[in-house]
């Protein structure tokens, strides 16, 4: 694998791989890698032909990389310049989505992959993608968990042991929700905080969103998201849902 570290570099590297035809593939990670993000490079794998290039936020972890073609020492998020989306009432991802914004200008790839762990960053890249014409397609995914449930991520496995049981309710509350979905959304929602509140989880939100995070249909794909601080550390989790359907119906649906 290739290792850069300077911007011109990055440029001229996109710039090589494209004029040979073959699709550059951005996987933007900040420190430390984890299962999670190695999920996401074997994804950008999969694309037929593609060249992965990692953006880490530092080194330390470059030799567990594996198959990567090339490992980009990327800059930090830029002080003086912020791109902010809609605030849709739940997390703050302008800084992270400034950062993956420069580093798309910087690279100019084909292909962004990102994971759903960070849904509403994930949407906020898509969104700035289609409205600033970068002609970048930005693909999702799915978040990658551990065996109690609790969605991976450096942060996450930082919880203090005594608040793990706490920690796991938050994805037991959003499968209970996902599978109350043919009930509708006022009956998803009150599942959900049934398991909060049976595990004395106080949660900071719990929202029920459409796939763009706007209003959940009456009838689709919806997607609910929870967030809380437990054990010293702040998680948010979320998952998507057919809505009005059920999953016990989509094979209906679908013939």
């Amino acid at each position: 694998m290739n290792v850069v570290e300077d911007i011109d570099r990055i440029r001229m590297v996109g710039s090589a791989y494209r004029k040979t035809g073959r699709r550059v593939v951005l996987v933007p990670l900040g420190k430390g890698v984890h299962a999670g993000h190695l999920a996401l490079i074997q994804a950008a794998r999969r694309i037929r032909g593609a060249v992965v290039v990692v953006a880490l936020s530092d080194l330390t972890d470059v030799d567990v990389l594996g198959e990567v073609d090339v490992v980009w020492h990327a800059p930090a998020t830029p002080e003086r310049t912020r791109v902010v989306p809609q605030f849709h009432g739940m997390e703050d991802v302008s800084a992270e989505l400034t950062r993956i914004v420069g580093l798309i200008g910087a690279l100019a790839p084909s292909d962004v992959v990102m994971g759903e762990k960070d849904y509403e960053l994930l949407v906020a890249t898509q969104q700035a993608c289609t409205d600033l014409h970068l002609g970048v397609r930005v693909q999702g995914v799915p978040a990658v968990r551990m065996a109690d449930g609790v969605v991976m991520s450096l942060r996450n496995a930082d919880v203090a042991p005594e608040a793990r049981e706490q920690a796991s309710a938050l994805s037991a509350a959003l499968t209970a929700g996902a599978y109350a979905a043919e009930a509708g959304a006022e009956k998803v929602l009150e599942v959900a905080s049934e398991v909060l509140s049976a595990a004395g989880v106080e949660p900071e939100y719990l929202e029920l969103r459409g796939r763009d995070l706007g209003e959940p249909p009456a009838e689709g794909d919806a997607r609910l998201f929870v967030a809380a601080t437990l054990g010293g550390v702040r998680l948010i989790d979320s998952v998507g849902l057919p809505l009005g359907i059920g999953f016990r119906n989509l094979d209906n649906q679908d013939s």
